[in-house]
């Protein structure tokens, strides 16, 4: 439809039938009132061709002339007008609207338009366009009416429900509630049912009004009514609290979870002692009337609002950040109430019409109208009993033993499970290691900095002594000491909690973090280095020539042992290749590029190795210093610990390298086999691509990041043979195999995963079964080559299909090892 114009000649004449006009006036859109009277209106076989209003010229000085028709005139008359819009129910004429639809299709026509191009006005933007699109379509118009449809819901919460009923519904809400905890928006899950809108709606100012039934007395008849309105109260009360703990940590909205409560209120004014009551009360009630409903039926609806008021109690000690096995008590009840309420499931009926998309037209959001989430009933099963399970587990961080523990296996380990833990259960972590900037609710950031400085590079070093802080006298070497040390904790403290707060993320978003952080963590080592070179005079420490004279690069000269920049340089070499491994889990690299990027990680490794080995050099050299002067227990047990994480760490990093050199071999082989073909890529290059993949880590000095044509000779190596690149792959597995062997029989203690050591070893052994697997595909090729030759080339010579995927079933997600198959020549 359009709007008439003035200007538009084919429109004149019935504008002059349709119109009355006043010649002494201007208007042409509305008209007086009927019962006023009027002048004749000027008919159009009346008007000159001169000028005046609307192209008349004066009236009474062309009577005398002859009639000259219009062009207009000659042409068929047009087609009757459509009837008036009247405006605002008034009784002015609205604007006069006609039917545009064949001149639309004329215009759009073949011979007018091409295919793919578009007319626009300049004044109709974007946001009119989109809005005019919305308009009667049922995916965009929320106020959208199917025939027969009315606007609001027609279910009537009045009716007596039966305890089925209240079972069914309650289960469905059970589905929604965990939609909601995976990042569906409340719109879509929990505010769908009619009972949750009408007790929210509006907004309860006392808890006698947070009812679906406002100003009625509950009588007997709605013994049901009292049991779904307290689990309800739960619900929402849950849900304000998840909310609330979510919002106030590190999340990311448009990836973990909506917070958006669209204008409505989740209970927040009422205290938590108030909705548990009205949940005993109803337990109570359903205990009553037991005889009347039966025991099945009583227990069923017991066990739910049992789990309801666990939950609330979970949530309520939570903040509390004491002893893990009083925290984990509602949580193990609420893991036993589960299996028995996923075993009552059938008695409940199922109550689809209490569930309403039509709720959403009424909540305060700029969204179209999106249709229910639902999860089924095995699959909120499955995901409440591991939301149980990690409500367990994640208090086990609660169990302080050592840095590395807390970082590298709890925090990493927990996070990297399949699937990963809810986002609550994240923020949950997240609170129990940084609320208040107290760690795990005891423990200041400088303990924590200390007692990983210790571990790692200054086992009972005098720069940690406490007794320095006692010192106040700005000349005393204990002063310089303390001043330095503080200065170099301010500096490193932030990115070390960084690292922390990383890995309470998603996946994806722990990755784009660590490419932030190896920056941050550039400008930290070299802050170190400065710091280093202070303390060396104030101890008055001696260099040591390092490698030892006799080894590789020995006898170049004396160098000091720098623990501040070796510590932040070992934690920066880490980053990197958890970035690099993560890319492997995330699927971020194409088959062709997989070779190249273990050669890399392989480099990483190799650099981590050699960085572990010179500060074991030093540790050994102040250890024997220590020996000499009769060190306490407590000395001998900090060497002790922080040789055992050295030797712990360079065993992992000879691993990583070992595997990662047998995986870049295996695939640069199945590369020159043409067993893995790049796919046709017409806008980039090789090195166009290596520039992407290396975009990380081009700002970072040391390690210096290879050229391009480095990093294609060593990932071609056409130099080699590919049956000397399968047995170097062989010996490099079977060194990796010799090292996880070894792994597995550290103890909890020494392998520094207190508190997470079966997942630990279950890490362990998934990187024994990619080497295994890896080991297996190896021999396939090399006894295919010495059946065939080198000189055969893609799967139907070699009678070999290779296939790349994800990481094998039961093996590690950081090491893709493909699969192949033999191909029947028959």
């Amino acid at each position: 439809m359009s709007n008439t114009s003035d200007s538009e000649p084919e429109n004149l004449t019935r504008k002059l039938d349709d119109l009355s006009l006043n010649p002494t006036t201007t208007s042409t859109t509305t008209t007086p009132p009927n019962n006023t009277p009027q002048q004749q209106p000027f008919h159009h076989h009346h008007a000159a061709a001169g000028g005046g209003l609307f192209g008349f010229g004066d009236f009474g000085a062309q009577q005398g002339q002859g009639y000259q028709p219009y062009e207009e005139e000659l042409l068929p008359p047009p087609p009757p007008p459509p009837p008036d819009f009247i405006m605002g129910g008034g009784d002015q004429q609205g604007i006069v609207a006609f039917d545009v639809t064949s001149k639309f299709r004329a215009a759009a026509g073949v011979t007018a338009l091409e295919l793919g191009e578009l007319v626009k006005d300049g004044f109709f933007s974007l946001f009119e366009s989109v809005g005019a699109l919305e308009i009667m379509d049922p995916k965009m118009d929320s106020g959208c009416l199917a025939p027969g449809e009315s606007l609001d819901e027609d279910y009537d919460v009045t009716k007596v429900l039966s305890p089925g009923e209240v079972i069914g519904i309650i289960d469905q809400m059970f589905c929604l509630e965990m939609a909601w905890y995976q990042g569906y928006p409340l719109s879509q899950t929990l505010l769908t049912n009619v009972y949750i809108d009408r007790m929210l709606e509006p907004e309860p100012m006392v808890l006698g009004d947070a009812d679906f039934i406002r100003g009625k007395a509950v009588g007997e008849g709605e013994t049901m009514h009292v049991v779904l309105r307290a689990y309800c109260l739960g619900v929402v009360k849950c849900c304000w609290y998840i909310n609330d703990r979510i919002k106030f940590e590190h999340y990311y909205e448009e990836e973990d979870f909506v917070t958006n409560t669209y204008h409505r209120s989740l209970l927040d004014s009422f205290e938590l002692d108030e909705i548990n009551e009205e949940l005993m009360a109803a337990r109570r009630l359903v205990h009553s009337v037991r005889h009347t409903i039966g025991d099945q039926l009583a227990q069923a609806l017991g066990f739910r609002l049992e789990l309801r008021t666990a939950f609330l109690r979970a949530i309520e000690l939570s903040v509390l950040r004491s002893n893990p096995d009083s925290l984990s008590l509602p949580w193990t009840q609420m893991e036993a109430v589960w299996e028995m309420i996923y075993k009552s499931r059938h008695l409940g009926t199922p109550v689809p019409e209490a569930f309403s998309t039509k709720i959403q037209r009424r909540l305060a959001s700029t969204m179209p109208p999106r249709p229910i989430v639902k999860l089924s009933t095995e699959e909120t099963y499955k995901h409440f009993k591991k939301l149980f399970a990690d409500g367990i587990d994640v208090l086990n961080v609660l169990n302080y033993h050592d840095s590395q523990s807390l970082l590298q296996n709890f925090v990493m380990t927990f996070q990297s499970q399949k699937p990963q833990p809810l986002v609550y259960i994240r923020t949950l972590l997240q609170s129990f290691l940084f609320k208040d900037m107290i760690i795990l609710g005891k423990l200041s950031i400088r303990h924590v900095i200390d007692d990983d400085l210790s571990l790692v590079v200054l086992p009972a070093s005098k720069l940690l002594d406490p007794a320095n802080d006692l010192v106040e006298a700005p000349h005393h070497w204990r002063y310089a000491l303390a001043h330095q040390m503080e200065t170099f904790r301010q500096r490193a403290a932030q990115s070390y909690l960084d690292i922390f707060r990383a890995f309470c993320q998603n996946r994806c978003r722990i990755r784009r973090t660590l490419c932030h952080s190896i920056q941050d963590w550039e400008t930290v080592q070299l802050d170190a280095e400065q710091i280093d070179q202070l303390l060396q005079h104030q101890i008055e420490e001696t260099p040591l020539v390092y490698p030892p004279t006799g080894d590789e690069g020995g006898g170049v000269g004396p160098t000091y042992s720098l623990p501040l920049s070796s510590w932040a340089y070992l934690y920066k070499l880490r980053l990197m290749e958890w970035i690099v491994q993560l890319g492997f889990e995330l699927e971020i690299y194409a088959p062709d590029e997989l070779g190249g990027m273990y050669w890399y990680l392989s480099e990483l490794a190799r650099s981590r190795a050699r960085l572990v080995d010179r500060i074991s050099f030093f540790t050994k050299h102040r250890e024997a210093g220590q020996q000499a002067a009769s060190p306490s227990a407590g000395q001998e047990a900090a060497f002790n610990k922080s040789r055992q994480y050295l030797y712990q760490t360079s065993l992992d990093a000879a691993i990583t390298w070992e595997m990662a050199d047998a995986l870049s071999n295996l695939y640069a082989a199945l590369g020159r086999l043409g067993l893995v073909v790049a796919p046709p890529r017409p806008y980039s290059t090789d090195e166009m691509r290596y520039d992407v993949r290396m975009k990380p880590f081009a700002a970072i000095g040391m390690p210096e990041l290879p050229s391009w044509e480095v990093y294609r000779a060593a990932t071609d190596r056409r130099q080699v043979e590919t049956g000397r690149l399968l047995d170097d792959a062989s010996l490099s597995l079977e060194q990796a195999s010799r090292g996880l062997e070894v792994m597995e029989r550290l103890s909890e203690k020494d392998s520094f995963s207190v508190g997470c050591f079966e997942r630990w070893v279950g890490g362990v052994k998934g990187q024994t079964v990619a080497v295994d697997r890896a080991a297996v595909v190896v021999e396939v090729l090399k006894r295919r080559l010495e059946e065939r030759g080198e000189d055969k080339k893609g799967d139907k010579e070699l009678g070999l299909k290779v296939e790349i995927g994800k990481a094998v079933e039961g093996g590690h997600e950081w090491w893709v090892v493909p699969t192949i198959e033999e191909i029947d020549e028959a």
